[in-house]
This record gives structure tokens, sequence and C-alpha cells, in this order.
């Protein structure tokens, strides 16, 4: 299974990375950074296009 990466989240299909943004954009589904006294971070747009993996080549 190939694995994608965009911003801070990782993911196996387009659909997976939009999850993990709206999750990061809601403080619901990632922990709290302890230790950090500025403001979460807002997670980038994801381009509007789908996003694909890059097949690994040797």
């Amino acid at each position: 299974m190939v694995a994608m990466l965009w911003w801070n989240f990782v993911g196996r299909t387009d659909e997976e990375i939009r999850q993990a943004r709206e999750g990061w954009m809601a403080s619901d589904r990632f922990g709290e950074v302890k230790g950090y006294d500025g403001g979460s971070l807002a997670a980038p747009e994801v381009p509007a296009t789908p996003l694909k993996a890059r097949g690994r080549v040797r």
C-alpha cells in the first residue's frame, strides 16, 4: 500500500488527507502540544485537484 504525505498529514488516499486536515482545523482529532505558548497553526488548504501518491522509483 502506498502512503502519501501532504503538509503534516500522512494518508493512503486523497480523502484521508482531507479528513486529517478537517480534524486538525476542528481541533478534535489530534492532541495538544505541551509547552507551546502560541496559538494552533492553521493547515493550508488542500489543493482543489485530487492528491495522488507518487510512485517509488528505483
